[in-house]
């Protein structure tokens, strides 16, 4: 089942894409695709329902963030061999964890500003874990037990903030735009196997990044079983696990996004993502 939240800013509705690829408006059933949403109980509801029995959505209309109102955005960095090796950095003994600011949140085809003092503005395409329910200390063979589904995110980064002003990695991962994810939520049934999804993204057309979840240091079943023993996981908080090589911080020379750039992404049965990157505006 693929999941969607559809409508203007801070007025999404929930909605399923049936099998023609046309959304169906779930509002009717469910008041979003968020937290008390997410349960294995709530979403086999829905699966049960006939996706022609739902009001159509015309088609066109904008696709908000695929889950509402994210408590943490956790993200994991250097997870994946291959772009480890492109920035020359070692091969973490255990996962890198830092914070995304839940503010930075928008939908999948939104447009991706440039923050204000901005030099080096990166892209990073990835795979990103939904949780469907509360749970601490699980194990890796029960993580699944409480994963809701997956998505795509671009974890849009600032490597000047991240790398060169002390501190933590969230300095320059946070700001607003910075964490398009969507465009669908997929359950994990409809995944044969999540640790073998094609990934790519381009700028302007340009191919950058070429990659696949099999390179992954640390499998995403393992994170969610890593993290959940240094927090309390909550239904409706994300995980975005890391980005295969092709950044613009390593390239030779490094490249950076400027304001008219544009950013397309997907992966193999999540879907795909554009962005226009747009200049500084304050608010």
């Amino acid at each position: 089942m693929k999941l969607v939240r559809f409508g203007k800013v801070g007025e999404e509705k929930p909605g399923l894409i049936d099998a023609d690829g046309t959304i169906r408006d779930l509002s009717g059933v469910v008041p979003d695709i968020s937290g008390p949403y997410l349960s294995k109980e709530k979403l086999a509801e829905l699966a049960k329902l006939d996706p022609a029995s739902l009001p159509k959505v015309d088609a066109g209309v904008r696709l908000g963030p695929c889950v509402g109102n994210v408590g943490n955005f956790i993200a994991v960095g250097l997870n994946y061999a291959d772009h480890a090796a492109e920035t020359n950095s070692p091969i973490p003994s255990e996962p890198i964890l830092f914070n995304k600011a839940r503010s930075c949140i928008v939908g999948p085809n939104d447009d991706v500003m440039v923050p204000f003092g901005s030099e080096k503005m990166d892209w990073e395409v990835e795979l990103a874990i939904v949780i469907g329910k509360t749970a601490s200390n699980v194990s890796e063979a029960d993580a699944l037990s409480i994963v809701a589904g997956f998505c795509l995110c671009n974890d849009v980064s600032e490597r000047a903030w991240q790398t060169e002003r002390g501190g933590q990695w969230m300095k320059g991962k946070g700001c607003p735009t910075f964490g398009p994810l969507g465009p669908w939520l997929v359950t994990p049934d409809e995944i044969a196997d999540v640790q073998n999804l094609g990934m790519w993204l381009d700028v302007n057309g340009k191919r950058m990044q070429t990659g696949s979840t099999s390179t992954m240091i640390f499998g995403a079943l393992y994170l969610v079983h890593y993290i959940s023993q240094f927090m309390r996981l909550e239904a409706g908080d994300v995980i975005t696990t890391g980005t295969p090589p092709g950044v613009g911080m390593g390239m030779k020379p490094p490249v950076y996004l400027k304001a008219g750039d544009i950013m397309t992404l997907g992966i193999e049965g999540l879907g795909s993502q554009r962005q226009t990157v747009v200049p500084y505006k304050a608010g």
